[in-house]
């Protein structure tokens, strides 16, 4: 397979309801030869991750809008529109999005497979929407966390 330069337009890309959240893949590690992945997520206020370390890649946020606490290494940092945040690979970390409005991130990690965690975990989005309010099956995403070099180590502080 040939890699090939490709545009996809703000609302283009496989998207997913993925625990909670809208997730569109923008580049998948086919197409980096998996060197990494882009994913936009657009998460609903409030919405926080369980804490969780990723065991493969460095995870990283740049911040269209919205604003979230992330928490990594015992730090919190605090991001809006506009700024970049890294988290290094196997150092345990989750976010808090703040409570005003729906944050949206494209997100990047290297190397690829992030991508296919979402496809394995989630489910194909029938519309450009946030997903209405659903149980996660924590027995199920634990073991497609798994499979995908993620450890998932508890619920987010405060919560």
């Amino acid at each position: 397979m040939s890699i090939r330069p490709h545009l996809l337009h703000r609302d283009e890309g496989e998207a997913y309801w993925f625990t909670g959240n809208l997730v569109t893949v923008k580049v998948a590690g086919t197409q980096t030869r998996g060197q990494l992945t882009v994913v936009e997520f657009v998460n609903p206020p409030g919405f926080a991750p369980p804490l969780h370390r990723h065991q493969l890649e460095d995870e990283m946020f740049y911040v269209i809008s919205g604003a979230a606490v992330f928490h990594c290494a015992g730090e919190e940092l605090t991001a809006g529109p506009g700024d970049f945040v890294h988290l290094p690979v196997g150092i345990p970390h989750t976010f808090v999005v703040g409570a005003d409005e729906p944050l949206r991130v494209l997100q990047i990690t290297t190397p690829a497979g992030f991508d296919g965690f979402v496809a394995e975990a989630g489910a194909p989005a029938t519309e450009r929407r946030l997903p209405d309010p659903a149980p996660i099956d924590p027995v199920a995403l634990g073991h497609a966390a798994h499979r995908h070099g993620i450890e998932l180590l508890g619920p987010p502080p405060g919560r």
